[in-house]
């Protein structure tokens, strides 16, 4: 997934795809890193330590059950963060840009049969699904677990006083979404700055009271743990996986940040900074056993306790934006890829691209988060929900990476094999301790992926089926131009653009309009815009031309699933090929279908129905386009599907 970000980065997107970097936009870049890449990973020990010794699981902080924690939590960390994604899965970028939906268009149709693809889609698909259920949770655990220190500073204050602050927090949050993230973009590195440098003193401190801890290094405390424990050691996976649930977003962020600084400030700062947070609560747990229900905060001294609550409140803010800006950026992709109708894009920045504000995604995201925090009411039930959708994706990413890696890398089948049978049995062990926390709130994530999947496939499919059925009713356009050229119509001045899925043929929307009104302008362009399989499309790919005689031209302008379509522009860079169509000169004509599910098509009865609410609510072509509403006319048409 890409997600946006409203840090000001200070170097050029070439230099990020090239890798090229000054000293000083290095350090900005890595700056901008820390605030936007690791606000998930950097709130973890807020929380994921605190998991691991719940009533859940009957551990008793003993000093080995310690040291075979948090030797967990440290190979983890290793593994899946520093070896997984930092040296093989960024490697899979898509122009420079990653995420699933990057990794999912690397996939080439050529190298399929119809139906391998057609299973690799689906599970890119849910996989990206998974991601909106990480984006509900993630504000909402972090949150939570940020303000549970209030009832550690003041025991008196519980039952519903956390969860209710926790939710006016995660309202003002959403509140703020509309303003965009330029203006907090800025400050968010030195935030986090703030935050890292902080836990790793906090760390320190814990250490200081057991050295000994640091033995969990070695990875055989871990092995003994497992072993120890059998069954139970296995289930502890489950909360383990909280300490890399930011992982994804190191390779969605690739794109903004560039490999390079996203490893220096992971191996400079966040590795260490972490590292050192998890093994002080350990030395801690060992001297006072008493405050397993929240180590975190254990390690904080009396007086620094509402200082820190501030401080832990603001980087899971920090977290949180990351993750609801990446909902945003995703559903984006998805309108551009096809998977999504239109929807309300408003771009709060005039210089970032990325930086763009859904309405609809923005009020979904409140309401299911603020439901979260009052349903499960502390991060210890919360945690339950939070490692399928984590999981999931990791699972599915590492299964299109080996895809990838076969298919356009042309690694060997043994190299595959081996790199992909690790992978697979880390992420599969993790997913497998997640498993049995399904009834305890597993649920929501996968329920949240079912409903999105459902919702995009559907999309999908129906919007196939309605574009053959006007492709069917449509006229090849060399046809249309030779009975024009020998009815000759009455033609009036100005420039009529008529839009169309189908560059191919004459538009159902231009046969009526002449049927109709038996004329037409002296200048015709028939246009189409296309999504490409990439993030961005270079500005002189942007646009084709081609001339079609009797005052007709053909334009065909392409965007990227990181870009958002723009009409007048287009018109704008004609103009250089000689053709003037200003936009409050033109008339624009667009074809609003009126979809009766009553035809025969592979979608069954009820998602017809399903497709139809969704087309009714989808944003209308005129804003979408960016198109002048006085110059838009349309006209209406039944279809039978």
């Amino acid at each position: 997934m890409a997600t946006t970000k409203g840090a000001t980065i200070g170097v050029t997107t070439s230099g990020i795809r090239t890798g090229r970097y000054g000293r000083r936009a290095l350090l900005s870049l890595s700056l901008g890193a820390l605030g936007v890449v690791y606000g998930d990973i950097g709130t973890s020990p807020l929380y994921a330590l605190k998991a691991c010794f719940s009533p859940e699981y009957g551990l008793t902080p003993s000093r080995e059950n310690v040291f075979g924690v948090l030797s967990l939590i440290f190979w983890s960390l290793n593994f899946v963060v520093s070896f997984k994604y930092l040296l093989f899965i960024m490697r899979a970028d898509n122009r420079g840009e990653g995420g699933i939906m990057a990794l999912l268009a690397l996939l080439h149709p050529g190298r399929d049969t119809a139906g391998r693809r057609r299973i690799l889609v689906s599970l890119g698909l849910f996989g990206a699904a998974l991601l909106y259920g990480d984006g509900v949770i993630t504000p909402a655990i972090s949150v939570l677990s940020a303000v549970e220190g209030i009832q550690v500073a003041t025991p008196a204050l519980g039952g519903w006083v956390v969860p209710l602050v926790a939710a006016a927090i995660l309202v003002a949050l959403f509140l703020f979404q509309s303003r965009g993230t330029a203006r907090v973009g800025a400050v968010f590195g030195r935030i986090m700055v703030l935050w890292f440098g902080s836990i790793a003193v906090l760390g320190i401190r814990g250490i200081l009271l057991h050295p000994t801890v640091l033995r969990a290094i070695n990875p055989w405390h871990a092995i003994e743990f497992v072993g120890r424990h059998g069954p139970r050691g296995f289930l502890i996976l489950g909360a383990v996986v909280l300490v890399v649930t930011g992982a994804e977003a190191l390779y969605a962020d690739m794109g903004h940040f560039g490999r390079r600084p996203i490893r220096l400030a992971w191996f400079t700062v966040v590795l260490p900074s972490l590292v050192l947070n998890y093994f002080g609560q350990g030395g801690m747990l060992i001297s006072n056993p008493g405050i397993a229900s929240n180590p975190f905060y254990g390690l904080v001294p009396s007086w620094g306790l509402y200082p820190m609550v501030v401080l832990a409140t603001t980087a899971a803010v920090v977290a949180s934006q990351a993750l609801i800006s990446g909902a945003f950026s995703l559903t984006r992709q998805a309108v551009q890829l096809g998977y999504s109708p239109r929807v309300t894009i408003q771009h709060t920045s005039q210089t970032e691209i990325g930086q763009i504000y859904l309405p609809g995604i923005n009020r979904t995201l409140a309401v299911l988060c603020v439901l979260l925090v009052l349903g499960f009411r502390s991060s210890d039930n919360l945690a339950s929900a939070y490692g399928i959708a984590v999981t999931g994706t990791m699972t599915i990413t590492t299964i299109l990476f080996c895809i990838v890696a076969r298919d356009l890398w042309r690694w060997s089948r043994w190299q595959v094999a081996v790199l992909g049978a690790l992978f697979l049995t880390v992420d599969l062990s993790f997913l497998a301790a997640n498993l049995v926390k399904i009834a305890k709130g597993g649920w929501f994530p996968l329920l949240v992926a079912a409903v999105v999947y459902l919702l995009m496939t559907t999309w999908k499919h129906g919007r196939g089926i309605v574009t053959n059925i006007l492709r069917e009713n449509s006229l090849p356009i060399k046809l249309f131009l030779e009975d024009i050229a020998r009815r000759k119509p009455p033609r009036v001045p100005g420039t009529a653009v008529f839009m169309t899925s189908d560059p191919g043929g004459a538009p159902v929307v231009l046969l009526h309009h002449l049927k109709h009104n038996k004329v037409l302008h002296e200048r015709v362009i028939v246009m189409s815009i296309g999504g490409e399989e990439i993030p961005q499309v270079q500005p002189q790919d942007r646009v084709e031309l081609k001339e079609c005689g009797e005052g007709f031209c053909q334009v065909t302008a392409r965007y990227g699933f990181m870009e958002s379509p723009d009409i007048p522009a287009i018109l704008a860079s004609l103009e250089v090929q000689g053709v003037r169509a200003r936009p409050m000169e033109t008339s624009f004509y667009l074809g609003r279908e009126t979809l009766l599910p009553t035809g025969h098509s592979k979608l069954a009865r009820w998602r017809k129905k399903l497709f139809i609410l969704m087309a009714r609510n989808a944003q209308t072509a005129t804003v979408f386009f960016n198109l002048p509403p006085n110059r838009v006319i349309e006209l209406g048409a039944q279809i039978q599907f």
